[in-house]
């Protein structure tokens, strides 16, 4: 088995990010490299996309999804991301393996039986029909006036959507375009399938934030470790041809064969780079991994209402963060290097508006 550092991991890591480098394309390029990019927050994602692209443009983000290249919709640890739209459906099917509405526990928080979740989405597909566009409000009363499930109304017009993820998992619906400062939803049925889903996503996971192990893809990518362990290592196994270990520093963990080559040829780097909110970077690699975040450091990163800060790389880990109140560094950081993406920051921000 062949030994890596941290240092070169986190190095790869950069680079097959599109940070060192830079060196991203369009919006889908770096998306599907990223193995999805979370939206809850638009300006975030449009910042994440823009950080990896060598002439960023403005607007672009919102072009790839209303040319349906792009899709915006609940996947991954039920947050909202941006996807490829012709391998959507793959992280969607794994984004539903935890089948968390199917729990006792589930249905008494939320009210709904996987019944109730059944005629939702016959509604929803329903009201959605012909190409539809609605709000969040004119899909509930859609789907209350359909269903006669007045008991849901409050449920279903809530800000974060519960009930309504797991039609987006499966494939009833995804976002459509916003109406003034309004989210609206439209059918997902355009989405193609993908022949093997499990393997697709894993591809891009580990191409973005391998080596890993198939309990950390679940717990800190996926489902936050709510899958069943043997689906998870089913999945792994599955692609164990393409796969081959390696020892982190005395952990072991697997990687695409394909990648291992360049990961055992690098160099540590000490490239610096300040990333916006919610990160892909930080949150595909998990604030709870020490090789990442400093230990004693995460609620700086990680903070209350589940906020992910704007954070300082230096050689791929994260030595401070930065906002409007200036930068707070937690290790010697090269000033120049900081104030260039600052800078950059700066320009980007005018850009992109």
């Amino acid at each position: 088995m062949e030994t890596v550092t941290w240092a070169q991991v986190l190095t790869w890591r950069m680079r097959r990010h599109f940070l060192d480098p830079v060196a991203g394309g369009g919006p889908v390029e770096v998306t599907r490299r990223l193995a999805g990019v979370q939206a809850q927050v638009a300006s975030a994602a449009e910042l994440t996309v823009a950080l990896r692209q060598a002439d960023p443009e403005p607007g672009a983000v919102s072009a790839a999804l209303a040319g349906r290249t792009l899709v915006k919709t609940w996947a991954m640890r039920g947050t909202l991301h941006l996807l490829p739209a012709d391998e959507a459906a793959a992280y969607l099917e794994l984004s539903s393996a935890h089948r968390n509405w199917e729990r006792a526990s589930w249905q008494r928080s939320f009210g709904a039986t996987p019944a109730d979740l059944e005629a939702i989405a016959a509604a929803a597909a329903e009201a959605l029909a012909g190409d539809a566009v609605l709000t969040r409000e004119e899909l509930t009363a859609e789907i209350v006036g359909r269903t006669g499930s007045t008991h849901l109304a409050e449920l279903l017009g809530s800000g974060w959507g519960t009930l309504l993820k797991p039609l987006a998992w499966w494939g009833v619906l995804c976002f459509g375009p916003p109406k003034g400062n309004r989210v609206t939803f439209t059918s997902a049925r355009w989405l193609p399938k993908v022949a093997d889903p499990a393997s697709t996503v894993l591809r891009a996971f580990l191409g973005a934030y391998g080596p890993t192990t198939p309990e950390l893809f679940d717990k800190v990518w996926l489902s936050r470790g709510t899958t069943r362990r043997p689906v998870v290592r089913s999945w792994f196994a599955a692609l164990e041809g393409e796969l081959t270990e390696v020892d982190v520093e005395g952990e072991r963990r697997v990687m695409l064969a394909a990648h291992a080559e360049e990961l055992l040829a690098i160099e540590p780097g000490e490239t610096v780079r300040l990333l916006g909110a919610f990160d892909a970077y930080v949150l595909g690699s998990g604030t709870t991994a020490p090789e990442i975040v400093p230990r004693g450091r995460r609620t700086e990163v990680s903070r209350a209402g589940g906020w992910i800060s704007p954070v300082v790389l230096h050689g791929g880990r994260v030595a401070g963060v930065w906002g409007d109140g200036g930068v707070t560094l937690w290790e010697d950081v090269p000033a120049a290097a900081v104030n260039a993406e600052m800078s950059r920051h700066a320009a980007l921000r005018v850009l992109l508006g």
